[in-house]
């Protein structure tokens, strides 16, 4: 957004910057640190907090160049930061109750720990920027619904696929055209991918095998698409999607054949993605427009004769957009990409391989399991269980290969709060 440059500037010459808390210090996190620190005028990183506190040192003294100060008490962090100190703590619950932290960042991954960090910055007026699908996929319609409460801004994060699929979707319908289809471009999908098969890629590039695996097994574009879905109101034609794959380098403005027209046009709209078209990774949503005077200037400007007008950005830049998305939450009150209402999609564990009655479910991006979107109404007319849940739940009987589980077909461990959380959530949106 152009404003927020000119907002920024103004924040740095009255010598009164935007104060970021971060939870999380690995490899996006880094970025992220470097992103304001070096290159955003009118905001500073003033505490990172990570379970291990050396990974948090690492990016105040070598990735950024800054002095910092250990912190075990609210007092000390308040001290700290009120001097111009940099504070590194492992204790999240200090970044959520800083009195001069504005915004949070959580970029940890984890449904739980994401739960807590979003619920205690928010009920401590803070805005929340959350890095974290899993999370903002499983209880994202909550945390909203806390927020507002609270009258702060919780949103996930401009420069990942579903802030930049809204903030074009955003864009469709403020020239006229009514959004049916909001698509995400992949290179990969296969949704059988482990950490082990991942771990070359993901050590080439300093990442977490696991976390690498959620991206090509489905998972991670599973909880992006239901953000996305979430934030419109739209929802899937199909379990799991349909995710045509085409030729590699195919222009996305050739491939809206690839998706059934009737079912665009005739309801809320669909999120969906594509596999091998060219931009990737970037995404698309398509438009209609009923206007014929419109359509024809639409067509003398090559965006086409319709009925379906492709829109498109060729890149998503992730970490390198953080800032902007902070500044919108603190200085705009507007959310890059929030929940509507209640939950429209969710993302249901499925069968990795072949599961065994006593077996522990792992993680999202792990080996037993990997996530599908379905419309909300379904899962809870088949009580599907959200993957966001499943890690630690133990089988009550054998499983094949692709079936969705069910809560009937596991035990889940006690005391997980995103499972109270989202049980919350059930008695919210959907009470009996």
């Amino acid at each position: 957004m152009i404003i927020i440059d000119e907002a920024l500037k103004k924040r740095e010459k009255e010598n009164n910057p935007v104060k970021v808390g971060m939870v999380g210090a690995g490899f996006m996190a880094k970025g992220i640190a470097l992103q304001i620190e070096k290159f955003t005028p009118g905001m500073e990183l003033v505490a990172i907090s990570n379970r291990t506190s050396d990974k948090a040192r690492n990016l105040f003294e070598n990735v950024v160049g800054k002095k910092f100060k250990n912190c075990e008490t609210l007092s000390e962090t308040n001290d700290a930061i009120s001097k111009g100190l940099k504070v590194v703590t492992e204790n999240p619950e200090l970044i959520c109750d800083a009195e001069e932290i504005d915004a949070v960042i959580e970029v940890t991954g984890s449904v739980d720990l994401g739960t807590m960090v979003a619920i205690r910055a928010i009920k401590n007026n803070k805005h929340i920027i959350m890095m974290n699908a899993e999370t903002d996929g499983t209880i994202g319609p909550y945390l909203k619904h806390l927020a507002d409460q609270h009258e702060v801004v919780f949103t996930n994060a401009d420069g990942d696929q579903p802030g930049v699929i809204i903030n074009l979707y955003r864009f469709v319908q403020q020239i006229g055209l009514r959004p049916v289809l909001c698509g995400n471009i992949k290179g990969l999908h296969d949704p059988y991918r482990n950490p082990t098969t991942q771990e070359g890629f993901a050590k080439k590039w300093g990442q977490n095998p696991s976390m690498v695996t959620s991206f090509a097994d489905g998972s991670k574009i599973s909880f992006e698409q239901g953000i996305v879905a979430n934030a419109t109101g739209m929802r899937v034609a199909k379990r799991g999607m349909y995710g045509p794959t085409v030729a590699a380098g195919t222009p996305i403005r050739n491939c809206l054949d690839q998706y059934p027209l009737k079912e665009l046009l005739d309801g809320p709209g669909i999120v969906d993605y594509i596999v091998g078209a060219d931009p990737a990774p970037g995404v698309f949503v398509l438009g209609t427009m009923d206007n014929p005077i419109q359509k024809h200037y639409l067509n003398l400007y090559k965006v086409g004769e319709g009925p379906l007008y492709c829109f498109y950005n060729p890149y998503h830049l992730c970490h390198f957009e953080i800032p902007i998305t902070v500044a919108r939450a603190v200085l705009f009150q507007d959310a890059a990409i929030a929940p509507k209402d209640k939950p429209y999609v969710d993302v249901v564990a499925t069968a990795k391989k072949p599961l065994k009655k006593g077996e522990r479910l792992d993680g999202i991006g792990e080996y037993t399991t990997y996530g599908l979107c379905e419309n909300s109404d379904t899962v809870r007319a088949q009580r599907l269980l959200p993957i966001g849940l499943a890690e630690g739940a133990v089988l009550n009987k054998d499983i094949p290969k692709d079936q969705v589980l069910s809560f009937d077909d596991v035990s889940l461990p006690n005391g997980k709060l995103g499972y109270d959380i989202w049980r919350k959530q059930e008695e919210l949106f959907f009470p009996v």
